[in-house]
């Protein structure tokens, strides 16, 4: 029986449902109060990927709900394949927890490389930086300073990773061309790698051009550095005497294989999330993407930091991924064979 002044069980259970309604609207609408967004780094700290990294973690939190404070966390290992198995299996799936991976981990799974535990087509790719111009090159005074010599002469070349276009190009070129690139691991990043060049521990490695152009300036101005090779589908203005990676195939089978694995520059420096989150948590986080990429002070920082810049979207991004997995079963064959990994 009810004493008099009690509110019946009717309304009590109505004003649970209420404070319960108004508590669920207030989480969705603070969805990362008190919580900050990590952004792990597939590679140690120098090159473009860390750089890229730090500046999405120094801006992103400001167009998410509540302002969370961005973290960036260096996590090397395989050329990224370590991040991405992280990313894959362990880390939340609420938005709080981004990476920037190797542009190679689509190519990498198409290939069935050793190690990976993840599906590149089930992470939620948020948004592309920019593609990035990647150069198989030289320095003084190494023999080689042409594609052409390298037919001639051993190169050593710093590779990152078995996982790492550092690791794959020269040995796709070599199965292809005949060249005499000869790989040299354990380097964890293009930074670590352009220092092994100035040591003479190696002749080359595969830095992108604007971090040359970033931070090499004097290899410029000496012209001490030789690009060899350019991994884009079309010739940089910056570099119009040095030919493509799919120009150098000498048959259709083998501009195929050239094609298929120089694709993933197109993924470039993009920022991906966990597979698994909820739709409009992904959609939440591809918006501040795009905010962040005309936010003033973002901007600011890309044009002082002579950063490339050429964005894409997630959803354009998500489809190349999908293409990129699904290439013809002969093409990566003939690939996985060229690299050695039958």
């Amino acid at each position: 029986m009810r004493r008099r002044g009690q509110p019946s069980p009717r309304l009590l259970a109505a004003s649970f449902a209420l404070l319960a309604g108004v508590a669920c609207a207030s989480a969705q609408e603070e969805p990362f109060k008190g919580k900050a967004i990590n952004v792990n780094i597939g590679f140690a700290t120098g090159g473009n990927y860390d750089f890229v990294g730090r500046l999405v973690s120094r801006h992103i939190g400001k167009h998410l709900p509540g302002n969370p404070p961005g973290v960036a966390i260096n996590m090397p290992g395989a050329g990224s394949i370590r991040a991405a198995n992280h990313l894959s299996n362990a880390a939340p799936k609420d938005g709080t927890t981004l990476a920037i991976l190797s542009s190679s981990i689509a190519i990498e799974e198409a290939l069935g490389t050793q190690g990976i535990q993840y599906k590149s087509a089930d992470f939620a790719w948020i948004g592309r930086v920019s593609m990035i111009l990647q150069v198989l090159a030289t320095l003084d005074p190494a023999k080689a300073r042409s594609i052409d010599d390298v037919l001639r002469h051993d190169t050593p070349m710093a590779g990152t990773g078995a996982g790492s276009p550092s690791e794959g190009y020269p040995r796709l070129l070599n199965g292809l061309l005949g060249t005499k690139f000869r790989v040299i691991g354990g380097y964890t990043s293009s930074a670590d790698s352009m220092l092994a060049m100035e040591r003479g521990e190696v002749d080359g490695s595969l830095p992108s051009w604007n971090t040359v152009k970033r931070t090499k300036p004097d290899w410029l101005a000496q012209k001490k550095i030789h690009p060899l090779v350019q991994f884009v589908f079309t010739r940089s203005p910056d570099l119009p005497d040095t030919p493509t990676s799919v120009e150098i195939g000498k048959t259709p089978e083998d501009r195929d294989v050239l094609s298929f694995y120089t694709s993933g520059e197109e993924l470039g420096r993009s920022i991906v999330a966990p597979p698994g989150m909820a739709p409009e948590r992904v959609k939440l986080m591809r918006k501040a993407f795009q905010d962040m990429l005309k936010d003033e002070e973002f901007l600011a920082e890309v044009v002082k930091t002579q950063l490339e810049f050429n964005p894409l979207d997630g959803e354009a991004l998500q489809a190349i991924v999908e293409r990129t997995v699904k290439a013809s079963p002969a093409t990566v064959a003939r690939t996985r064979a060229l690299l050695g990994l039958q």
